[in-house]
Order: C-alpha cells, then structure tokens, then sequence
C-alpha cells in the first residue's frame, strides 16, 4: 500500500510531504483511511529529538481517527466503513504480565510495545510511521470504536491527552467528593477537568497565566489557583487528594507537593526530562507519593472513550492543515494558544500538489509492527 504523509527527516528539518509502502493487511489487522489525527505535545519531543531516542525519518501522529477500509483473514473485531481509533500503541507482546493486566503500555516482552510512530519503547532500529498520514494498518487488538456520541475531531485527542490523564484517575481510585488538583491547563490538563468533574471530584486548576481564568472556569473548575501567587499557594497547603501534573518540561515540583494532603499522590505525565532539587521532608512526613503514568491500555482507552461521549466531554480543538505544521510546531514550542489542534488528514489527501512533491523515505519496520 502506498502512503503519503508528512515528517521530518532529520533533526532540525522541517516538514515535508513524504511517501513510502506499507505491508499488505495481514491476518488480524485491519487497515484505516485516516481522516484525523491529533497534534500532540510529544510529537514535538520526538520531532525535536529531546528524549534521546528519536528515529528519523519521523513520521509522528498517535491521536488518529479513520474508517476501515479492509479486514484481514481471522479478524472480526470490525468491519469495513466502521469509525475506529489509533492511540499510541500499534503492538505488543501480548503475552507478559502487564499485556494480560490491561496495561499494554508497560508490556514488558522482548521488544516491549511497539509505539504508533518511532519503534518500541526499547530502541532496536525498530521505526513505525504514525497518523500524519492518509492511512495505516493495525493489529485489531489496538483498534478502538469510536462512539456516535463523539465526532471524529474531538474523539482523536481523547486517545492520547484522554486516556494520559484518565488512566492515574481510574488507578488510583478517584472518588466522587475528593479534590483534584490538575497542574498545566493546555491540551492534557484541560482534558483532565472535564474528565475529573465527570468522575464527581472537586475540581482546582493551577495556572500561571491569570488570563486563562475565566477559560479554565468554563471548562468546569471549581477553583482555579495562580501558582505565581504565594498567598493563595499557601492558603492551599495540604489541600489535594490527588493531583495530576501535565507540565511537559522540567520545573519546581516541590510547591506542587506542599499542596498535596497526608496519603494523597502527585501524579506525573507531562515531564519525562526529570526534576532537580525535590524535596523529601514532605513526602517523608505527610506520606506523599510522587507517581509517574504512562497513557493507558487499550481497554481503559475504550473506557474514555465511551465516558466521553457519555458526558458530553471534548476537547478544545482547531481543524488544521498539514501545510501549516511548522507553524503548529512553532507554535508549542513557544506556548501554544490554543488547547489542541488536529490535522483534517483528508484535506491532505485531496492535495494532489502537496504529494506530487512528496520524498520518498524507507518503509516502516515490518509494516509498522512486531510480534505478530
């Protein structure tokens, strides 16, 4: 199958319309015409190569909304002309602990999960090709149904900020009347007010910009608190049963724990780059737990999913085209305004300028998955 799409091809290039071959559908995957796909904070980390383990070329894209458009033999999960979903992962083993514990993202077989762009989670050469482009197969297990109640460009953040922010809710048992503190109001954070409400907690949004307030307010929190302001952290102290922190770059943690109450946890899923400096007293005398999470697995995706168009929850989004992705990308790098944007992949697909330039890049390791 022939793909187009749009990625960089080395560190510091922008972006260009690309094509390459896919694997044919093989037993138990199924193919999808992409029409959606979110741009997602973690895109611009793999992009920008600041984790470490990028693979170029990068093709990124795990938020991807489409229609199947092909079953193959033994799959029965979907159908042609159904409306499904791709998050972050295409593969897994399947077989180790986690994979049989509903937690597919911490699969820990011989080459872990493989994720939707840039190989596994163990850097083997291993590349995959994500959603900025017009189509990709996947494994049926990794496919989710997109409920009616949720429109194709809402639903395809909810596969990535959605579940991120929902999985350390449903694991670390949120109740109904608890506090929630959700640190980093942008594209995760606006997803976990909505999604904390829902779950009946009370809701504080901590912001350090005093123009997001009446915003952050309309989305349903309760409070929202100014981290700039050192009277009204203080007035906060030992105030939250659970926070959930989507910064995406290192900052000071230890003014975030001080708000934390005796047995609650900080959780983190915006920063992978690490924390200098934290502070142990607090997490020693109140027994505060600091605790990382990683997206979730597939059937708490499909949870969120369906929760979401339960509660008429959504998120903030702007319809983009792929032609303005280095703008987009300039764009988070410097404080992105808007909460999410989602690329309309078929708006690509019509451009017949647009993939008459397009460079051709190697094909994806085994069609994008591994394992099978």
């Amino acid at each position: 199958m022939e793909v187009y799409g749009y990625g960089v091809l080395a560190h510091g290039a922008p972006f260009i319309p690309v094509r390459f071959t896919r694997e044919d559908v093989r037993p138990g995957e199924v193919a999808i015409d992409i029409t959606h796909c979110g741009v997602c904070h973690s895109d611009l980390h793999q992009v920008d190569n600041d984790w470490e383990n990028t693979n170029y070329p990068c093709v990124p894209g795990h938020e991807i909304v489409g229609i199947v458009t092909e079953v193959g033999d033994g799959a029965t999960k979907f159908k042609k002309g159904d409306r499904v979903g791709v998050g972050c992962m295409v593969n897994s083993c399947q077989e180790c602990e986690p994979c049989r514990n509903g937690d597919e993202q911490y699969c820990d077989g011989p080459k872990s999960a493989t994720l939707t762009y840039n190989g596994t989670k163990k850097p083997d050469g291993t590349n995959s090709y994500g959603g900025y482009t017009d189509a990709i197969i996947v494994r049926e297990e990794f496919v989710l149904r997109i409920p009616d109640g949720l429109s194709s460009e809402a639903a395809a953040p909810i596969l990535c900020a959605g579940i991120t922010t929902y999985q350390p809710m449903k694991h670390l048992g949120l109740k109904s009347g608890q506090t929630l503190g959700v640190a980093g109001i942008g594209g995760l954070g606006h997803m976990a007010i909505q999604i904390g409400k829902a779950l009946g907690a009370k809701v504080v949004a901590l912001t350090t910009s005093p123009k997001k307030c009446d915003e952050i307010k309309k989305l349903g929190a309760d409070e929202v608190l100014l981290t700039t302001d050192e009277d009204a952290m203080s007035d906060a102290a030992m105030s939250l049963d659970l926070m959930i922190n989507t910064i995406p770059v290192p900052h000071d943690i230890n003014a975030y724990v001080n708000l934390m109450k005796p047995n609650s946890t900080l959780v983190v899923v915006g920063n992978m780059m690490g924390f200098e400096d934290v502070q142990s007293a607090p997490l020693v005398f109140h027994r505060i737990g600091i605790q990382g999470s990683l997206i979730g697995g597939i059937a708490d995706t499909q949870e969120v999913l369906d929760l979401c168009a339960e509660h008429g929850i959504a998120p903030e989004v702007e319809i983009v085209s792929t032609g303005d992705l280095d703008k987009i990308y300039d764009e988070l790098r410097n404080g992105n305004p808007r909460y999410r944007h989602v690329l309309n992949m078929k708006a690509f697909e019509d451009n017949v300028e647009a993939r008459s330039l397009a460079a051709e890049i190697p094909p994806p390791t085994r069609g994008d998955v591994v394992g099978r």
